[in-house]
């Protein structure tokens, strides 16, 4: 039997351990709490200075309802001034603008709202510069006139002044609050949120985090402080990647060749993977292919059309025209010396094949040069390639591989959703070497971009690519039976 001295001391112990453990776990929430706090304020920051789909930014947009409250605001105020001195509103127009004079009028002060409203909107929300030189004239401006208007108002001729002076300090306050919300809100948290998504696409994460932005904030699952590496795990628990790949960045020309050289080989795994993609592409293509839903956006003075059509998995635009090559042999060129690539095509800088898989299945890397008259930027893209025929045409369709190739410093990866090279034998009645060469593109460039910059990039991409071909044609015809 128990003692009760024992019992009192057994008491006294568990006491002591449970407060201890409470202790603890009150301390880590606590530190918890803290940390999603903070995490969820530099959420509320970039989220609130960033833009979507080209859209302007809230805390810009915010910025834009200040300056236009302002202007309402004034316009307001004079309205009770003039109420107050015992003046209708008409008499009040007569006498204030019509009949303007300094040293009588407060109308002026409306003006000067209706300055700013107008300079800082075109500026700051037509143009979107964030340059600070717009506010500053505008701020300066009125500080000045507003002083002016304090040494030569006739304040002897009101017999209420204190509402006049309130207009006065009311417009001063507005100006300098509209200064300093652009100067210490709008330019540094839209500052931080490009920083951030330019930081975002090259990281190696960057897939976890790209969505940060897509929809409505779901306040703690935003945190994107506690994304990077879960609580407790090893520094380096991706022990089964291969040592080369464990830095996936590449910093030089020099290291991006290295990396090639030493890509790991495939396993029967990824093999099968990407024969099964594979064997959907060239059905994927042809569908697309065979569509009534082409909508025709241009034509070019060479003849050739650029249409368009909408899938679930987004926009598609082709590109097609006739090509004096054989449609086999053209396609099968392209094909199998896709690393010549940058040889006749200027927009491509780098084509290499990193795997290969069968005879007409393949992984490729290729870059392109910065287009759109540098609006956008240079991207690198990793395509699973496969060739086939269908019928009458001869196809080669990629799309995006999920592989291990590391990021290249400058370059911004995209994704191809589908794209496809097709070319079709001519009627029999027309001329034999030549055919009707197509090429589709579903791509997604990433980073912020108007979907209208989009457009007319890949429209002049598409056009300067069908020069290129041709002119290549010309320099292998002799090969071509």
């Amino acid at each position: 039997m128990m003692s009760e001295e024992d019992r009192q001391i057994r008491v006294a112990a568990e006491n002591l351990l449970s407060g201890s453990v409470q202790s603890q776990r009150s301390s880590y929430t606590q530190r918890s709490i803290s940390s999603i706090n903070r995490d969820y304020i530099v959420s509320e920051d970039l989220i609130a200075g960033s833009r979507h789909n080209g859209r302007m930014s809230p805390v810009r947009r915010f910025f834009c309802l200040l300056v236009t409250f302002d202007l309402l605001f004034t316009c307001l105020m004079w309205l009770i001034c003039t109420t107050i001195a015992g003046e209708n509103i008409t008499t009040a127009f007569v006498q204030q603008v019509l009949h303007y004079h300094i040293q009588s009028s407060l109308f002026d002060i409306v003006m000067m709202a209706a300055c700013r409203f107008t300079i800082l909107l075109l500026f700051y929300g037509l143009l979107y510069i964030s340059h600070w030189w717009s506010i500053a004239l505008t701020t300066a401006t009125t500080s000045a006139f507003l002083g002016a208007k304090v040494y030569l108002f006739n304040w002897s001729g009101v017999t209420q002044p204190g509402f006049q002076a309130l207009l006065i300090i009311t417009s001063f306050v507005l100006a300098w609050g509209e200064t300093w919300f652009f100067d210490s809100r709008v330019v540094p948290q839209e500052t931080q949120a490009r920083e951030w998504i330019l930081n975002a696409v090259d990281s190696e994460r960057a897939p976890l985090l790209r969505h940060v932005f897509d929809g409505p904030p779901s306040r703690m699952a935003e945190s994107v402080g506690n994304f990077f590496t879960p609580m407790d795990s090893p520094t380096h628990s991706d022990d089964e990647e291969p040592r080369a790949f464990r830095r996936r960045d590449v910093r030089s020309e020099e290291d991006f060749s290295s990396r090639i050289s030493v890509m790991p080989s495939l396993t029967p795994e990824q093999i099968d993977e990407y024969k099964r993609k594979a064997s959907t592409l060239l059905e994927q293509a042809h569908h697309l292919v065979i569509s009534n839903d082409w909508k025709t956006i241009t034509t070019t003075p060479e003849g050739d059309v650029i249409s368009a059509l909408n899938r679930s998995y987004g926009k598609v635009v082709r590109i097609e025209g006739i090509v004096n090559a054989p449609a086999s042999q053209l396609l099968n060129s392209l094909f199998e010396k896709v690393e010549d690539l940058p040889s006749w095509n200027e927009e491509v800088t780098d084509a290499k094949k990193i795997q290969t898989i069968d005879e007409d299945t393949d992984i490729v890397y290729q870059s392109t040069k910065s287009f759109g008259g540098g609006l956008v930027g240079a991207r690198d893209f990793i395509t699973l390639r496969h060739r086939g025929q269908c019928g009458d045409y001869f196809i080669s369709s990629g799309v995006a591989a999920n592989s291990e190739f590391p990021h290249r410093k400058n370059y911004i990866r995209g994704e191809n959703g589908i794209v496809s090279w097709v070319t079709q034998r001519l009627p029999e009645n027309t001329e034999r070497n030549s055919c009707k060469f197509m090429w589709m593109l579903n791509t997604n460039l990433k980073g912020w971009l108007p979907q209208r910059v989009i457009d007319n990039a890949l429209n002049s991409t598409m056009i300067n690519f069908m020069s290129s071909l041709r002119a290549h044609v010309e320099d292998l015809s002799p090969t071509f039976c």
